[in-house]
């Protein structure tokens, strides 16, 4: 497919403040997109705005709050005129046994992942119609295959992959197109927040290769812009992602049987693993939570 030049293009993504956002606001700035940053980390987005090469603005904002996101949307497209591309990127994580786990942390994944992504595109899509624009959610390899130790992130990646299709389908007749990102183990925060942990960080350090390894955000992220550019149904941060979509169908099954045997050699040490939200995005969610409660 033909790539869309970013010149003059308005892109607004969630989850800007670090990591794969924070990056990708920076290169799609450099390929001429003016962009719109959300938010839960207010100085930290004034800052990335203040570094990107074109027009950019930022908004605070829970992509979980349907009425706080449509605002945002609404304001958007006054300060720019438009939107043609909106990145669902906002995400947060937690590991360790689904029985130890914290219930709120656990289901504060899958209403920031999942949710969050559907209130986004929610207030989002009325302008995309207009622009006959793009939105790419993003996903993960734990999309693809089930992880032991991962529920609540498996099951919200698996969650907003499925509704991304389904939403694909919805709104291509009105020329909105709509593409997964999938990513594996990638150098954010999130994944060096996980990686504190030792039985976490043990645990993804046996998986058979290429999945064990932390693969760099730079190339994933360029990978991601090529991905907007073509407006792709799929994206695929690392290479060998691709390949894995033709053998899903086996993954649940095997790794039933062979993560039995992991689980089983790691249980005199789980009862320490963490329980709360990982890395910095975590505790950012975390703080926001608790002022809006105070």
């Amino acid at each position: 497919m033909s790539r869309v030049s970013l010149e003059g293009q308005v892109a607004v993504v969630t989850g800007a403040a670090r990591g794969v956002g924070e990056l990708l606001a920076r290169k799609l700035s450099a390929r001429g997109a003016k962009v719109a940053l959300v938010g839960l980390e207010e100085d930290a987005l004034k800052e990335v705005s203040g570094r990107l090469h074109s027009d950019s603005a930022h908004w605070y904002a829970d992509v979980t709050d349907h009425e706080t996101m449509s605002r945002v949307a609404r304001e958007v497209k006054a300060r720019f005129g438009k939107v043609d591309i909106v990145v669902a990127n906002a995400g947060v994580a937690t590991g360790g046994p689904f029985a130890d786990s914290d219930p709120q942390a656990w289901r504060r994944v899958i209403e920031v992942n999942l949710i969050g992504s559907a209130v986004t595109a929610r207030a989002f899509l009325p302008v995309l119609v207009e622009s006959r624009g793009y939105l790419l959610q993003v996903a993960s390899l734990a999309a693809i295959t089930p992880a032991p130790m991962m529920t609540a992130y498996c099951a919200s990646k698996s969650g907003v992959e499925a509704y991304a299709h389904s939403l694909r389908a919805e709104v291509g007749y009105q020329g909105v197109r709509v593409g997964v990102a999938y990513l594996s183990w990638t150098d954010t925060d999130m994944v060096r927040g996980a990686d504190q942990d030792d039985v976490m960080r043990e645990l993804r350090q046996r998986l058979p290769w290429p999945s064990n390894k932390t693969y760099p955000l730079g190339p994933a992220v360029d990978r991601i812009v090529a991905g907007i550019e073509r407006r792709s149904a799929h994206v695929y941060g690392q290479w060998w992602l691709r390949g894995m979509q033709g053998v899903r169908g086996y993954l649940p099954a095997l790794i039933g049987t062979v993560g039995q045997r992991e689980m089983k050699r790691f249980a005199p040490r789980l009862q320490g693993v963490r329980s709360g939200l990982v890395g910095a995005g975590g505790a950012a969610d975390e703080a926001a939570r608790a002022t809006h409660r105070n």
